[in-house]
């Protein structure tokens, strides 16, 4: 049994970098929360750093001391030899701390070159930025960071506004901005939440020409694959505790698992019921932007998996039978009925439901109460006749609808903005519950989400199959399709080109068939 709560040290290969960054019995408190509670930690040159926990461990809250973006309150920073109290965010820059935000953190109506090279004027300019740019140091940063992400250097994708790319692309061009300067360390938060396998595989090369180049590298992640493939160091966070720190190597994924939440977690298959044998949704020659001659049955309780990279057209699909974005043509039957879906509105009312991929902009009201989020899409049915909402039946639902998800707090008066990732996901899920769906549409349904969460939300998603209903999970999160869908769908190009069993599916064939179909396919 791991030692649940006193710090463990990994014996093993050790980091042979200068040592640039250490904590000393970092302590901050917000009121009455205790967010770190003393942590220690170190960060060598030229060593990658997998930074892992649960949502709210306080993962957030030590980079953002060491990106000077608050301050601690007790504790000792030591940083390329000097000791500080506190940094403030230009102190971090200057000393060559580079870190990308899991919002992104990009000015969305500046260019590519704009952005990636605003670091490096910020840190030249003291904090302040001139009211020019200096255009060619910018267009020279610019393009040697781009390159390094491979990303397109050309003079139209510098001015392309931040604004007009695709989420995954953005995400780069954080990434770029981070290494634009002379860096001593990049700290990555959650870097690979909006990127494809193949766009992983690209920035495992970019990390490991950063170890190569002696800069430190150090990732908030919930992605234990991942964090092998890099290798590196492990530090491992419970409930504001550092309670682990150690070559990677010397931990398995059920240990680290086990620091992360105290207690066991196995790596099962969820997925043990039966569908029943109705048929409960399918689509006919279905075609949009994005997709062409979809055709799809789905069973009542049955989980459906689709994947593909992001341009396979599964993201278009899944909008497209929510009403987000309507279809073109071909039919959609639910329970027999032919429905022609417009708009989001159509499907809600015919009992479809749709969980974004992405709750911070497209799903949740974060500034609203838990109660408000979850009864949002029920509002008119609350109301009486005068129009005035009964409070306590939508306090009734709103809990009940909590209680389900296995909300992490009894008071549902918290606004969403300050839950973890990982309880305002299941927040999101539970408002859908509300319209009682004969089928839930679940785009990236543990997007950022911690491997505690991420086992609450399968169980829930196998109880609501075991119930009756019917669900889509559109993800590119290979094991999680594996783990809790009956059948796998796999679009490349707008098609469905192969459909597989996912008890006796692999990896290794999914994501084949995800990149070369033609080879797959003809086996």
């Amino acid at each position: 049994m791991i030692n649940r709560r006193r710090s463990v040290s990994v014996s093993g290969s050790t980091s042979s970098g200068e040592l640039f960054l250490e904590l000393r019995g970092i302590h901050k408190r917000y009121g009455g929360v205790h967010a770190l509670r003393g942590v220690d930690m170190s960060i060598r040159l030229g060593e990658a750093y997998h930074l892992l926990g649960e949502n709210g461990c306080g993962k957030s809250t030590v980079i953002k001391v060491m990106s000077g973006a608050i301050a601690p309150s007790e504790g000792e920073i030591i940083l390329d030899g000097s000791k500080y109290d506190m940094l403030t965010p230009i102190q971090s820059l200057s000393a060559g701390i580079e870190t990308v935000y899991q919002d992104l953190s990009l000015i969305p109506n500046l260019t590519v070159a704009e952005n990636v090279a605003l670091s490096e004027q910020l840190v030249m300019g003291g904090g302040r930025l001139a009211r020019l740019f200096d255009r060619s140091r910018l267009r020279e940063t610019a393009t040697r960071a781009l390159e390094a992400v491979e990303l397109p250097t050309t003079r139209a994708f510098l001015s392309t506004v931040v604004s007009d790319l695709p989420l995954a692309q953005r995400q780069l061009v954080a990434i770029a901005r981070a290494i634009a300067t002379n860096a001593k360390l990049v700290i990555m938060d959650e870097p690979t939440t909006s990127l494809t396998r193949r766009e992983v595989e690209k920035l495992i090369t970019v990390v490991n020409r950063l170890r190569e180049d002696n800069i430190a590298v150090l990732f908030v992640t919930h992605k234990l694959d991942e964090c092998y493939r890099i290798g590196g160091q492990a530090i491992v966070f419970r409930d504001g505790e550092c309670v682990a720190q150690g070559p990677l190597e010397n931990f398995t994924k059920t240990q680290i698992s086990e620091l992360m939440t105290g207690r066991e977690i196995e790596a099962i298959r969820y997925r043990k019921a039966e569908p029943q044998p109705d048929e409960l949704l399918s689509t006919d020659r279905f075609s949009g932007k994005g997709f062409v001659d979809v055709n799809l049955s789905l069973r009542k309780g049955e989980i459906l998996g689709i994947t593909g990279l992001a341009d396979s057209g599964r993201n278009e699909l899944a909008m497209a039978i929510s009403g987000v974005h309507p279809a073109t043509s071909g039919t959609l039957k639910l329970d027999g009925e032919e429905l022609h879906i417009r708009r989001p509105s159509d499907s809600i009312r015919h009992g479809i439901g749709y969980v974004p991929e992405d709750r911070l902009d497209e799903g949740l009201f974060l500034e609203k109460s838990i109660l408000d989020n979850e009864i949002a899409l029920v509002v008119a049915s609350l109301a009486n006749s005068f129009g005035v909402i009964d409070s306590q039946k939508g306090r009734a639902l709103a809990q009940d609808l909590s209680r389900k998800m296995r909300l992490n707090t009894n008071d549902i008066d918290m606004p969403v903005g300050s839950l973890s990732g990982g309880n305002q996901q299941r927040v999101l899920i539970g408002r859908w519950l509300s319209i009682l769906p004969k089928l839930l549409v679940l785009h990236g349904p543990t997007v950022g989400v911690d491997v505690g969460s991420k086992d609450t939300i399968y169980r829930a998603i196998q109880s609501l199959a075991e119930a009756g209903m019917g669900l889509i999970v559109v993800s590119d999160d290979l094991p999680e399709l594996l783990q809790n869908c009956d059948r796998i769908l796999v679009m490349f190009g707008g098609k469905v080109v192969k459909s597989y069993d996912a008890e006796a599916a692999d990896e290794d064939s999914l994501y084949r068939t995800m990149t070369a179909p033609e080879l797959e396919v003809a086996q």
